[in-house]
């Protein structure tokens, strides 16, 4: 969907849409790819466009008569256009990447806008493995199937950013193990938290929390930590309580600030994330981090299982986040090496063009178009 200022860093989906395009273009019985553009701009800005990677942009009224298969992801598209499409015998997939309870549940408690799509509106839905849980829930709201499909990620717009940020800071994007001080000791992390602070799936007060407690067990751990994302909260009581309890804040280490991108922050300004988030443990701000080997402190249960890659703590366990905190300011430098072996775990599993995640949506295509005039299996 375009907008005026958009930006390809502005949230995970439009990286995703260009990632599963790509996947799909490369599928033996896949002719053709398009994007459907549901937005109010005749033209997408210079940095968006090339991120499309070659693709068409339509509108609806041309996509119409061009596709056998639409997955809607980051637009909401008209619901009278999708029935027609339905009517004709055309395949619709409602690909939810968002967390769909945080979704349904927060406009209504939090008084803000929400999407309210249709019920109708599709005859497939596809969640990601990290909101498998949601399964039921989906499957009664919209009354369709309900499949899971691979989280898919790649490092293409990391690298764009890295090349562009390095032409302004040297030595750029990437951890770079740290100086010591006079008495021979290392200096301490500069934090940065990126959470988005606009739900409960994904705040940065489990993080403030995590860094305060790493600071008061060991103060040399952290040189000092900025809070992002948080300009539009920092006049509420209920932060300003929280933000004046750390001893961070009384000791004049922390900044609250407005919002950057991942890349052009770390390159300046940081050298290891804490995280936090609530039935949402896929994202794309963590392989950011750790594809820049940077310490990411996180209680991602997926990261852990799958590879133990960053330094886990589960749930709301605050304290044992601080003490992976100082875990990793003790160790990440000599075991810098085992920590990129993890990563690189995560990054192959995550691959939109390995053979598994292929496979996999391979055969959601042609379980979803069975039966149908374009059924590749007939």
């Amino acid at each position: 969907m375009s907008h005026e200022g958009q930006n390809i860093w502005e949230n995970g989906l439009g990286q995703n849409v260009c990632f599963l395009a790509q996947l799909l273009q490369r599928l033996p019985f896949v002719s053709k790819v398009v994007l459907i553009d549901v937005g109010d701009q005749t033209s997408m800005s210079p940095q968006v466009e090339s991120a499309a990677l070659g693709f068409a942009r339509v509108s609806c009224q041309q996509a119409a008569d061009l596709v056998d298969v639409v997955i809607e992801m980051a637009g909401a598209l008209e619901p009278q256009w999708l029935r027609l499409l339905r009517a004709r015998g055309k395949k619709v997939v409602y690909l939810c990447c968002g967390q769909p309870y945080a979704a349904l549940v927060e406009p209504a408690v939090f008084g803000k806008a929400g999407s309210n799509l249709a019920i109708d509106r599709c005859d497939e839905i596809w969640l990601l493995p990290k909101d498998e849980a949601f399964v039921p829930l989906m499957r009664t709201l919209f009354r369709c199937p309900v499949e899971i499909s691979p989280f898919i990620w790649h490092p293409t717009f990391v690298d764009q950013r890295i090349a562009e940020v390095r032409r302004l800071v040297d030595p750029g994007y990437g951890y770079r193990p740290r100086q010591s001080d006079k008495g021979g000791r290392s200096t301490g992390f500069r934090v940065a938290i990126f959470e988005a602070n606009i739900s409960v799936v994904k705040t940065s007060s489990i993080p403030m929390l995590v860094c305060d407690e790493a600071y008061r067990a060991n103060p040399a751990c952290i040189e000092f930590l900025s809070v992002l994302n948080t300009l539009h909260m920092t006049t509420h009581p209920s932060l300003q309580y929280l933000a004046n309890s750390l001893d961070l804040v009384k000791q004049h280490r922390a900044v609250f600030l407005g919002r950057h991108d991942i890349v052009g922050f770390m390159a300046e300004k940081a050298d290891a994330v804490v995280a936090h988030q609530w039935q949402n443990s896929q994202n794309y701000s963590y392989l950011d981090a750790l594809y820049g080997n940077y310490p990411l402190i996180h209680n991602s249960q997926w990261l852990h299982e799958l590879a133990g890659a960053g330094y886990y703590y589960p749930g709301f366990e605050a304290a044992e986040g601080g003490r992976q905190l100082q875990l990793a300011f003790d160790s990440h430098d000599a075991n810098l090496e085992d920590y990129k072996l993890r990563s690189q775990k995560v990054f192959q599993a995550v691959d939109p063009f390995s053979d598994a995640n292929m496979a996999a949506y391979a055969v959601l295509l042609t379980k979803l178009c069975r039966g149908t005039a374009f059924d590749v299996t007939a």
